[in-house]
């Protein structure tokens, strides 16, 4: 059996021991079909959920896969409810963008201009306020907006869908087909990240957030390298080593 593999299966197997005595969250994840391409679907309610980015461990170096981060919250008595890769980053795993965690700044907004997705603009935040609520926003909009910095921040692009628009630069008969994930966030506040595991172009990924999710506004996160980590649907996916990863974070008991 490959190392990724044995790295898999035991850190689900240790996530489903987790989770077969863990209480009760809101926060859950189903398997979609959307014009005949699967999607991976985990909800979440901010203000009852707790949601948190995470980057680098006590040694400050990158989490790299979920087992290591699980490992280090059921330490302290937390698991993970579900968690999904949050952004693009450089070859040591930094952040390309902003990244606000725990409200500290550990990476500054990028307005740069440049190749690639993050730069196809307008590229965007997704963001927990202070007060829990959760948003997508424009990086110029985020720009403007005068309030408290954020607990949790990350700055990623393109934007999927922009106040009810699918991105002007989408092609609906592109032929760019990936494996690829977003977020979004429905107007009742519902945080929404979803997982392509078809191959899809951007247009469809967009209009799968604005006309099934109902999210006037999503994010695109990052692509090929896409990862989920759903133990009640037993996911632990393998791969590359991840910069910043989004989770949902519950005690167990």
């Amino acid at each position: 059996m490959k190392k990724d593999d044995m790295m898999r299966m035991a850190g689900l197997a240790f996530a489903i021991a987790l989770l077969a005595a863990a209480p009760a969250t809101a926060a859950s994840c189903e398997e979609r079909v959307y014009r005949n391409a699967d999607y991976v679907v985990c909800r979440s309610d901010p203000q009852a959920d707790d949601i948190r980015l995470f980057l680098n461990d006590k040694d400050d170096a990158p989490w790299r896969h979920f087992n290591f981060l699980q490992e280090a919250l059921a330490a302290n008595g937390e698991r993970l409810v579900f968690a999904i890769n949050a952004g693009m980053y450089h070859d040591d795993r930094s952040p390309v963008g902003l990244y606000r965690e725990a409200g500290e700044t550990l990476a500054p907004i990028n307005t740069n201009d440049g190749p690639g997705n993050f730069h196809l603009k307008p590229n965007g935040v997704f963001y927990v306020a202070p007060d829990g609520r959760a948003f997508v926003e424009e990086t110029d909009v985020y720009l403007r907006i005068k309030q408290p910095a954020p607990r949790y921040a990350t700055q990623s692009g393109p934007m999927l869908v922009i106040g009810g628009d699918i991105h002007p630069r989408f092609l609906p008969d592109s032929d760019s087909l990936k494996r690829r994930n977003g977020v979004g966030v429905t107007e009742a506040g519902e945080a929404i990240f979803v997982l392509a595991d078809s191959p899809v172009r951007f247009y469809d990924f967009a209009t799968f957030f604005r006309d099934e999710l109902n999210t006037p506004n999503a994010l695109y996160l990052d692509g090929v390298i896409s990862r989920l980590y759903a133990p009640e649907l037993g996911r632990n996916d393998p791969g590359l080593a991840m910069g910043p990863i989004v989770g949902v974070v519950t005690a167990y008991d």
